[in-house]
C-alpha cells in the first residue's frame, strides 16, 4: 500500500507545476538597440588661435585697430629684427603677412614677422605731399621709439605718435605699458623743448633734461629716457 499524500501538499505541487509552465513559455526581454538615426557626437570646436609668450604684443591690430596682425615689441625672439625706421608686425597667417607690403624677417612660434617702413605709402612722411592723418588718430605719422626706466622698466621699444602741426610746434606722445602717456614737447625747428608734466602723477618734481646722439634727441624725465629721432618729429 502507498502511504496517502496530505490534502495541502499536493495542492502546493500543483501550484508550482503551472508556475514553471507559465515561465516556460515567456521570451526574455530583448536589449534595446540604438536608435539607427543617432546623430554622430559633435567634434571638438579646434582652439583658437593665440599670439605665443615668446612675443610681446602691442595693441588691438595693424595697421589699424581691428586688424589681423599686431605689433611686436622687443624681446629675445625679436631684439635682431627691430629698425628705428621700421615698424616690427606679427601675422598669425601668411596670407595677412603678405598683405602688409613689408618685408618677412622670419618667423617665431608659427608667427610670421614683417618689418613695415613707417609710414610707408602714406603721405607726409618723405614723399613730399605734405603731412596727413594717420587714418583713425590725430597724429601724422606714428613708429616706435626706444624708451626705458619707466616704473624701472628695461629698455624697449614704445608705441608712439607725432603731432608735427601744433601752433606751439610739434609734440611726440609716447605710450606706456599700463596705459599711461608721456608728451615731449618740441620747438618748431625740431629742437627738444620740455615734457608736458603734472603735480597729480609726480612728474612735476621730476628732473627734465635732453641729448643729442647724432640725428636723435635723447630726452629724459627723471630716470626714464626716450629716444626721438629728427625726421620723426619733423617729418617733410
Amino acid at each position: 500500500m502507498h502511504a496517502k499524500i496530505p490534502a495541502r501538499l499536493r495542492s502546493l505541487a500543483v501550484a508550482l507545476a503551472v508556475a514553471l509552465a507559465v515561465a516556460g513559455c515567456q521570451k526574455p526581454a530583448e536589449t534595446a538597440a540604438p536608435a539607427a538615426d543617432a546623430a554622430p557626437a559633435a567634434p571638438a570646436a579646434a582652439a583658437p588661435a593665440t599670439w605665443p609668450a615668446s612675443l610681446v604684443v602691442v595693441g588691438d591690430g595693424f595697421p589699424n585697430a581691428g586688424d589681423a596682425c599686431r605689433k611686436i615689441g622687443e624681446s629675445e625672439a625679436t631684439v635682431n629684427f627691430l629698425d628705428d625706421s621700421a615698424t616690427l608686425a606679427g601675422c598669425l597667417s601668411a596670407d595677412d603677412a603678405a598683405k602688409l607690403g613689408g618685408t618677412v624677417v622670419g618667423t617665431v612660434d608659427g608667427v610670421t614677422l614683417v618689418s613695415v617702413p613707417n609710414g610707408a605709402g602714406t603721405p607726409g612722411d618723405g614723399d613730399g605731399q605734405g603731412d596727413a592723418k594717420v587714418t583713425g588718430t590725430h597724429y601724422n605719422a606714428t613708429a616706435q621709439v626706444r624708451c626705458a626706466g619707466y616704473k624701472g622698466a628695461a629698455a624697449g621699444m614704445c608705441d608712439a605718435g607725432v603731432v608735427r602741426d601744433a601752433e606751439t610746434g610739434p609734440y611726440v606722445e609716447v605710450n606706456l605699458p599700463d596705459g599711461m602717456k608721456r608728451t615731449i614737447l618740441f620747438n618748431k625747428d625740431g629742437s627738444f623743448l620740455s615734457f608736458s608734466t603734472a603735480q597729480a602723477d609726480g612728474t612735476a618734481a621730476m628732473k627734465i633734461s635732453s641729448r643729442r646722439e647724432g640725428d636723435t634727441t635723447i630726452a629724459m624725465l627723471g630716470d626714464e629716457r626716450y629716444e626721438i629721432p629728427d625726421a620723426f618729429v619733423q617729418g617733410d
